[in-house]
């Protein structure tokens, strides 16, 4: 499949794709929030006053625990979270309200000697490349059942030592190439600032954007999707190549501003878009 530009959110005529977006879709680390850090006040109003105008779903390569910390925990109470959709390690688990709590909607785990093999393949090239760290910030391999993530620091890295490691994204590129080349039958993609996540073939966030497209009852290219890792390396491409209105963001400023946008857009227009309720 030849590659699929995406274009900035400052490129973008707002005016022209607002009134077609049925729903909004967010990457979480370098999107909404930096790297395993809490949204920003203004960064959590502005996604929870998105809530009350039209689906949010949140496509993440980390955990649930991390999407629960980072997103649900500092939502406003005006959050309308029964029109939410988390799905975490790269979509292979989907989540809704139901009145309590986050339900599971589905999952699709890795076998285990799939995620021995990744794991194994993972440390292996990473020693060889030199960035298997000797000392790190926590866990540096984490079983995540569906997904397998090495992060190159550490899970608990500082956000700015994280953003420094490797900003061209060739560290972790080639680190997936090697991978991938071990696990043919799985997928590896270049995630977050330091990681490199592997799932199942077939299932990431072109798989998610699509689940969601069903789950709501409108066409894939009724979904903005929106995040920072948009080049074809990246682990939010696929959902680009899905046929979602895709925007790139350089961080959570641009999301932020993006967003304002958005909710400018719709209390000027006082109306929702045609599509998902």
């Amino acid at each position: 499949m030849p590659e699929q530009p995406v274009p900035y959110w400052d490129d973008v005529d707002a005016t022209r794709i607002f009134p077609n977006i049925a729903i909004a879709a967010f990457d979480l680390d370098g999107t909404l929030a930096r790297s395993k850090k809490p949204m920003l006040e203004p960064m959590a109003q502005a996604l929870s006053t998105l809530t009350t105008m039209l689906p949010v779903a949140i496509v993440s390569g980390g955990a649930m625990s991390l999407v629960r910390s980072q997103i649900i925990d500092v939502l406003s109470e005006q959050a309308d979270r029964t029109r939410m959709h988390l799905m975490p390690t790269t979509g292979t688990r989907y989540y809704r309200w139901n009145g309590d709590d986050w339900q599971q909607i589905y999952e699709h785990n890795l076998k285990s000697e799939d995620r021995a093999a990744a794991m194994e393949s993972l440390q292996r090239h990473a020693q060889a490349l030199g960035i298997w760290p000797e000392h790190s910030y926590g866990p540096v391999l984490e079983d995540r059942g569906s997904q397998i993530t090495f992060s190159a620091l550490g899970q608990q890295a500082p956000v700015d030592l994280k953003e420094q490691w490797d900003p061209t994204n060739e560290l972790k590129n080639e680190l997936a190439r090697r991978v991938q080349r071990d696990v043919p039958h799985l997928q590896v993609r270049s995630g977050g600032s330091t990681s490199v996540d592997v799932s199942d073939k077939g299932v990431d966030k072109a798989y998610a954007v699509h689940a969601l497209a069903d789950a709501l009852g409108v066409d894939v290219a009724h979904i903005m999707y929106v995040g920072d890792r948009m080049d074809p390396d990246g682990n939010d491409y696929p959902a680009a190549q899905a046929g979602t209105t895709a925007i790139r963001v350089r961080g959570p400023e641009d999301t932020l501003a993006l967003c304002r946008s958005y909710i400018e857009w719709y209390q000027h227009h006082a109306c929702r878009p045609n599509g998902a309720q």
